[in-house]
């Protein structure tokens, strides 16, 4: 198994489309206890959602699929970027503005 595959990563994530109202926080929270994902999400103002994912590169794209395949919801732009991994990272919230 290639060591590049198990690397630990963290990417801040910007979605807009229909993800306010349709549970997206709720399933994002599942989703990533499932895969592993460590780090948060979040409404904003604007009616896009916010996340910081932590985890290897494969667990953050199953989670994004898992959240795409979603009923009602619809992620018409994902806007991510790669930033420095937190170290001591645990678990996975939902924080409130």
């Amino acid at each position: 198994m290639d060591l590049k595959e198990n690397a630990i990563i963290r990417e801040r994530i910007r979605v807009s489309g229909r993800v306010q109202g349709v549970g997206f926080r709720y399933r994002a929270q599942h989703a990533a206890k499932s895969y592993g994902v460590k780090g948060f999400v979040r409404n904003e103002y604007d009616g896009s959602v916010f996340m910081e994912l932590q985890g290897t590169e494969r667990q953050i794209t199953d989670m994004l699929i898992t959240l795409q395949n979603s009923p009602y919801i619809r992620m018409d732009q994902i806007d991510a970027s790669r930033i420095p991994v937190k170290e001591g990272e645990r678990g996975f919230r939902v924080q409130y503005i």
